[in-house]
């Protein structure tokens, strides 16, 4: 039978599925379903979408007797001593059932109806006839309803067997290590074909296995199936994923065989971090060939992440959490040469889009998708891991993961669909920034900015990192236009944590952080809602920590705060008729100023004169000509491992609901005393295997609607403003400080000097506050719908929008968008300018190089790769 012919018969049994009822499990038709397919892309492109679904709602059980056919052939073949051989039991076969299943899968998780079926018929105990004479069967032979678990007579004996489901997931492991079919023959290797050996080195691992093209090819399969099985998280809302958890998750991540959970483990974390990207140094070269091992690549930190951060829901209530063995043993790693090789193959990923970014010939080198997961593994080992997080501070790798984490921040900070991966930035350096070594690390010399992309290079920039990463927070806050006002807690909070260590200050990062107080403290900011008097008190924390903590070495900040001072008095005395009053005369005088003087202005309010309910941001508030101005007075004068917990909220959100109600408590803003009063050194929240051992509400709250300042709310927050210190050191520092100097330049030798040497009385330091970042059940789900949401666009990019596993299913975990298509572009030209390119990309591809690539087998066509939360496909983005 031809190519051809077998697919025009196999499409027919597939209308035979839903149009025949009840057709009998010892039919040979079912062996077509393992037999005729050819490839991955036969299975999804004749086993459309609409045939599922229609063998689903009318003949359900037809697809419970093709599911029980294809896993027991399955499971045949895995215990098969031949297999795979090509004639016997050959691999295709298995292929081909791993294909169906991964096809069919997500089509029953995406209806609710069938929850109840799907833990009846995966998840309970099987019964199966006691073996009287033979022990195995072949399907195709007699009494197949043996191998189907489908009793006949109520007097045979029977034996209990594992759910399905579980059955399934061994055989899907034991295959990842199967010997001539995703490992080489093991001349070790006697009865089982099964051997856990590692496919890479690295951890664990010292000597590399041989592989090949078909080997990674079979794990691709595999993996892609164990995707899927754990992909019923996609099915879930956010706010219910993290306390209902996915069986099969829980499943493999409790496994208590330490050899099976090593091999996996290390397997999946080599495979990643051994990738080079760099391997072809011609410009295009990425276009001629195509490079199937980022298909590996890509699945195997695909579901290393879905493993490591999956935190595993009580079992029963009020018992300890099982375990989840794979983040144990991510915890457990202390070799440093193990810790040297996660930071370089972390650091060889995440650098490659800044190069490709840096480069001269747009588009000539291969840009890696998965920086987004990579950020996320590197924070996953920060959190679980303490010797790590010790390693990357204590050896300066740290200085390396911030200018990354900075940048991948920075330039998708404007993509509203990257709001995600931008958040979780912030919050890796407010995980670096809780501990002490991070901050003094940060007094070092930064060398070698300007060799920084454009998007995240400070113009004649000489200072620290502490210097870097001040004015890069400012340019995130200011330059954003509002987008990541919810984060503008986490943001701060990580000035809060260095605040303390910093030592010499430049004067353009103390005058960055006497902008922020400029905005924060101006009356229309403070009265736009009844939070955001909160940052105003983290920042004045900060500067206080400088000031108590390193006052005489930062006199360069010292004296930016002195020449604010009137700004520091004024917020002292400020009263609600005070405030509106200039609010309304900053009105006025916007009124009065012609069109073309508002354009120079970096964060002006455009609706400042139409309506006062327009809540300001940071990147809009207006203060006397303008927002982030320093405010010069003297310019107008005469003279810690824990995997976090979530707590269960009392306040649940709805699936629909905005950004602010699904993301962590810091995301929302906190109250003043939340973040004031907290005791020094008390640990917030620390997350754990469990979702609900905590029993106390989250106290972030939404913005109020209709929000309107009395002076009584005022009062509830203005004199708790840590105005103390910074009033004494005025006050102190005023008649020290040369009276013709007072108006000189912050960089003036005299006035510094003077700084440093004075002596200010009534200042105490307090102590070191620690701001961590906290876990809640809200912000689990708005971490796992964020993972899946990279898995989701990956496997579009993977699939070319044609065989994407879980394309046009109804998805509750996030929401999908439809995008246009890509304009033309030199890799995909349009006209006759653009065909000049593609002329040239054709000529390079003509070149005699050695070391090809081919295209990857088994359906698998093209290269792979990883789009982040919201990247563009062609077809959709997760936003």
């Amino acid at each position: 039978m031809g190519a051809s012919d077998s697919k025009l018969v196999f499409k027919q049994g597939i209308f035979r599925l839903s149009e025949e009822k009840g057709i009998p499990p010892n039919d040979p038709y079912w062996t077509s379903f393992w037999k005729l397919p050819e490839s991955a892309e036969d299975v999804f492109t004749l086993f459309s979408p609409t045939d599922v679904r229609r063998t689903r709602d009318t003949s359900l059980a037809n697809l419970e007797t093709l599911i029980l056919a294809i896993t027991t052939r399955l499971f045949h073949l895995r215990n098969h001593p031949s297999f795979p051989d090509l004639e016997v039991a050959p691999e295709r076969e298995a292929l081909n059932c791993i294909r169906v299943l991964t096809r069919i899968l997500p089509f029953i998780y995406e209806v609710d109806n069938l929850e109840a079926w799907e833990d009846n018929f995966f998840w309970t105990v099987r019964r199966k006839r006691t073996p009287s004479a033979r022990t195995e069967v072949i399907f195709d032979e007699a009494r197949p309803e043996e191998e189907l678990n489908i009793s006949r007579s109520p007097e045979t004996d029977f034996e209990e067997l594992k759910p399905l489901a579980e059955e399934l997931i061994d055989t899907l492991i034991d295959l990842l290590f199967f010997s001539e079919f995703t490992l080489p023959k093991s001349p070790q290797a006697t009865k089982s074909k099964v051997t856990f050996a590692i496919w890479q080195s690295g951890v664990g691992c010292n000597t590399p296995v041989g592989t090949s093209k078909e080997f990674e090819s079979n794990r691709c399969e595999i993996l892609r199936l164990l995707l899927t099985l754990t992909s019923r998280a996609m099915y879930l809302p956010a706010n219910v994923l993290p306390v209902k958890g996915v069986k099969a998750t829980t499943y493999i991540t409790t496994c208590q065989d330490k050899q099976i959970v090593l091999s996996a483990l290390c397997s999946l974390l080599n495979t990643t971090l051994k990738y080079n990207p760099a391997s072809w140094r011609v410009p295009y070269d990425h276009v001629v060939f195509k490079d199937p091992k980022q298909i590996l690549v890509s699945y195997s930190l695909q579901l290393l992440l879905v493993l490591i951060l999956y935190p595993v829901p009580e079992s029963h209530p009020g018992q300890a959490p099982p375990k989840n063995y794979y983040r144990h043993f991510l915890g457990r790693l202390h070799r440093p040469q193990d810790f040297q090789f996660l930071v370089d193959g972390m650091t060889r990923i995440l650098h490659q889009p800044v190069q490709a970014n840096s480069s001269y010939l747009p588009g000539s080198q291969k840009s890696i998708k998965w920086a987004p997961e990579m950020i996320m593994l590197f924070w996953e080992a920060l959190q679980c891991n303490k010797r790590f997080r010790s390693f990357i501070i204590d050896t300066d790798r740290a200085h390396d993961f911030i200018v990354l984490v900075l940048f991948y921040a920075l330039e998708q900070k404007a993509d509203p669909s990257k709001q995600g991966v931008v958040r979780m930035c912030v919050f890796v350096l407010q995980t670096l920034s809780a501990e002490p070594n991070f901050g003094k690390g940060l007094n070092k010399k930064f060398e070698g900015q300007d060799s920084l992309p454009a998007s995240v290079r400070i113009p004649n920039f000489d200072g620290t990192y502490a210097d870097y990463v001040i004015i890069s927070i400012y340019n995130l806050i200011t330059s954003s236009k509002g987008k990541l006002e919810a984060i503008y807690p986490a943001l701060l909070a990580i000035i809060n944590n260095i605040a303390a260590y910093l030592e010499n200050l430049g004067v353009n990062a103390s005058s960055k952080l006497l902008q922020l107080f400029s905005s924060m403290s101006s009356p229309r900011f403070l009265l736009a809602n009844d939070k955001n008097h909160a940052l105003l008190h983290s920042l004045l924390e900060s500067m206080n920590a400088i000031i108590e903590h390193q006052y005489n070495k930062n006199p360069t900040f010292v004296y930016a705060v002195f020449r604010s001072r009137k700004k520091f008095e004024a917020l002292r005395s400020f009263t609600l008729e005070s405030g509106q009053e200039e609010i309304e005369q900053q009105r006025r005088l916007k009124k009065e100023r012609s069109s073309d003087a508002d354009n120079g202005s970096l964060s002006r309010i455009d609706s400042a004169d139409q309506s006062h309910q327009r809540t300001p941001t940071l990147g809009n508030v207006p203060e006397e000509d303008g927002a982030f101005a320093i405010g010069d007075d003297d310019d107008s004068e005469d003279e810690h491992d824990h995997r976090p917990t979530p707590s269960q909220s009392s306040r649940t959100p709805s699936v629909s609901s905005s950004v602010d109600d699904t993301v962590p408590l810091q995301l929302r803003g906190m109250s003043e005393k939340a973040r004031g009063k907290m005791p020094a050194g008390t640990p917030t929240f620390s997350r754990q295997n469990s979702t609900t051992s905590l029993s106390s509400p989250t106290t972030g709250r939404p913005p109020t609607v209709g929000f309107a300042p009395t002076a009584q709310w005022i009062e509830t927050w203005l004199p708790e403003l840590p105005l103390h210190t910074i009033l004494t050191l005025i006050q102190e520092l005023g008649p020290r400080l040369p009276r013709n100097g007072t108006s000189s330049e912050p960089h003036s030798p005299s006035i510094i000097q003077a700084i440093s040497n004075a002596h200010i009385r009534g200042i105490d330091p307090s102590p070191i506050r620690v701001h961590l970042f906290e876990w809640s059940t809200l912000s689990l789900g708005w971490y796992e719908s964020l993972l899946w949401g990279f898995i989701f666009t990956s496997e579009m990019v993977v699939s070319k929008g044609t065989m994407g596993v879980w394309n046009g299913t109804a998805i509750k975990l996030f929401r999908v968008q439809e995008t246009a298509a890509e304009g033309p572009s030199l890799l995909a030209p349009r006209g006759a300018v653009d065909a000049v390119g593609s002329n040239l990309v054709q000529r390079i591809g003509s070149l005699n190089l050695t070391g090809s690539g081919s295209s990857q087998g088994q359906g698998h066509a093209s290269s792979g790769g990883q789009n982040g939360v919201g990247g563009e496909t062609g077809a959709g983005h997760v936003v």
